[in-house]
């Protein structure tokens, strides 16, 4: 249980802090990997950024710093430009996204674009998230069976792998990784089974001398700090820096707003994008990469009683403190990783939900099922896949925006229609047509009553064509009057009108009060 959130500092806040932190690091160590990153450079990512979102965040609960979804984008965008072999060149070009990221959730927070929050329609995050699920925990196998990648690409690697020879040392550190992060939450929701998972890994490699695929060399001390980067591929990642901010921001926008709701609290969607804006910054600036929202990593703060944004700091700063003994993670098994990352995002393959939305509507099915195939057939490119998907999610909203609902119906021998949604200037032509296909089909009628309740808006274009279908019906001898107007309507209206509305002096009653 628990309690309406308090503003002011509390013990608990220390407690919740260093307990993120020990699913940080291991979990930071992974994702860098994951973005074609040296594991290390997680724990860089791990540091500093969340001590500065701290500082800005609206939500108590929300932890920043390396998430998979983000990581895999990284990796999809860099990979094109450069090898992810741990390159100073990689590096670079990940420090400048993560800036450049920085800088566009900064900008949007700045200016009240806190509504991208919701830009991304659920068939193409259910469409999206299921696939990158997909992939990342294909690109895991290698390493959970102890193979060497062959850096042909995913989908061989994956392949190589299942089909090679297994290390069934590694295998078994994965089987053993697995129970004891998923098997976590059943001995106590704050056991840190990713913490006893990577102890458990460098004992055994420590004990045994393992000679299998490891982190490997980890520098000592705080991250390297430099605005030494790759600025003149500034262009080429534009478009993507902005893919991932828009979809990287999309998880901690939906984390602090299920809290919010939980514990009846206001949240603001432009504060969260100044914090991860100021995050990717710090990130960018201290050799690290694009960084997000952790739901896991919330969801333990919230659970070990976190009070305050404090938490973040608190979780960050015990990162920075470990960092100059984090030589001691040199013997970690890769396979450890690999199955921290699997069981971190297996959760995220939502076909039934891609399932539902068929139920409901083929055309947003068609996007989600679009967007999910996309995103496997374009990898690494998956921000293209992205933004197919935001492209096509809007064209069917516009598309069914075109097709406005009008009923009718004839009382004697007056005509009746009544538009539901949006007249707008797409819509407009519409309500025309409609109106002289009735006619049409009535030629004995002598008055026409348009009933306006169902419009939610009306623009200036629809508000003209309205104009003309009610000047044109007039012409042909029909006395046409407008019928329960709306406040939003009239306002409109009456600023294209010229002269006196044909308004119906009593309200007529609808299709529904007259059946």
């Amino acid at each position: 249980m628990n309690p309406a959130t308090p503003t002011k500092f509390s013990p608990y806040d220390i407690v919740a802090g260093i307990s993120v932190a020990l699913i940080l690091v291991p979990q930071s160590l992974a994702y860098a990997e994951l973005a074609g990153m040296p594991a290390y450079v997680g724990l860089f990512a791990a540091a500093i950024p969340p001590i500065l979102a701290a500082f800005f965040a609206s939500s108590p609960y929300l932890q920043t710093g390396p998430v998979a979804m983000t990581a895999l984008l990284t990796f999809g965008v860099l990979a094109q430009f450069s090898a992810p072999t741990g390159s100073i060149e990689y590096m670079k070009l990940a420090a400048l996204l993560a800036v450049m990221v920085g800088v566009i959730r900064l900008v949007l927070g700045l200016i009240g674009g806190g509504v991208v929050a919701y830009l991304m329609s659920q068939p193409v995050l259910a469409g999206f998230t299921s696939a990158a699920a997909i992939l990342i925990t294909l690109s895991q196998l290698p390493k959970v069976v102890g193979a060497v990648s062959g850096g042909q690409g995913l989908w061989q690697d994956a392949a190589s792998a299942v089909t090679g020879v297994w290390d069934w040392r590694a295998v078994t550190l994965t089987v053993v990784t697995l129970v004891l992060v998923l098997g976590a939450r059943y001995i106590h929701p704050l056991f840190p089974g990713v913490l006893v998972a990577m102890l458990v890994g460098l004992g055994y490699s420590v004990i045994t001398n393992f000679d299998g695929p490891v982190i490997g060399a980890v520098p000592g001390g705080l991250p390297p700090f430099s605005a030494a980067l790759p600025w003149r591929s500034l262009a080429d990642l534009l478009v993507p820096a902005l893919v991932i901010a828009l979809v990287g921001f999309a998880e901690p926008s939906a984390i602090a707003r299920t809290y919010a709701n939980l514990d009846r609290q206001a949240w603001n969607p432009d504060r969260e994008l100044i914090s991860q804006g100021v995050a990717n910054l710090a990130a960018g600036l201290s050799s690290a990469f694009p960084v997000g929202g952790s739901f896991s990593r919330s969801s333990v703060a919230r659970l070990a009683g976190a009070r305050t944004r404090a938490t973040g700091g608190i979780a960050g700063l015990t990162v920075l403190l470990f960092l100059p003994f984090a030589k001691v993670i040199e013997p970690l098994p890769s396979a450890v990783l690999g199955a921290i990352v699997i069981a971190g995002v297996y959760k995220l393959i939502r076909i039934p939900q891609i399932l539902r939305i068929w139920r409901y509507s083929r055309l947003q099915a068609m996007v989600a099922v679009t967007t999910f195939l996309l995103t496997l057939v374009l990898s690494p490119r998956i921000d293209l896949a992205v933004m197919v998907g935001i492209v096509m999610g809007i064209s069917v909203h516009l598309w069914r925006e075109l097709h406005l609902d009008v009923e009718s119906w004839t009382v004697g021998t007056i005509v009746h229609l009544e538009p539901h949604g949006v007249l707008y200037f797409g819509s407009a032509p519409g309500l025309g047509t409609h109106l002289n296909e009735e006619l049409a089909a009535h030629p004995d009628a002598e008055a026409v009553t348009i009933e306006l309740q169902g419009l939610g808006r009306i623009d200036y274009t629809g508000a003209l064509a309205l104009k003309q279908a009610v000047t044109e019906a007039t012409e042909s001898n029909l006395v046409v009057t407008l019928a329960n107007i709306p406040e939003h309507a009239r306002r409109v209206l009456s600023k294209v009108w010229e002269g006196t509305l044909p308004e119906a002096t009593v309200a007529v009653p609808s299709i529904d009060e007259t059946s």
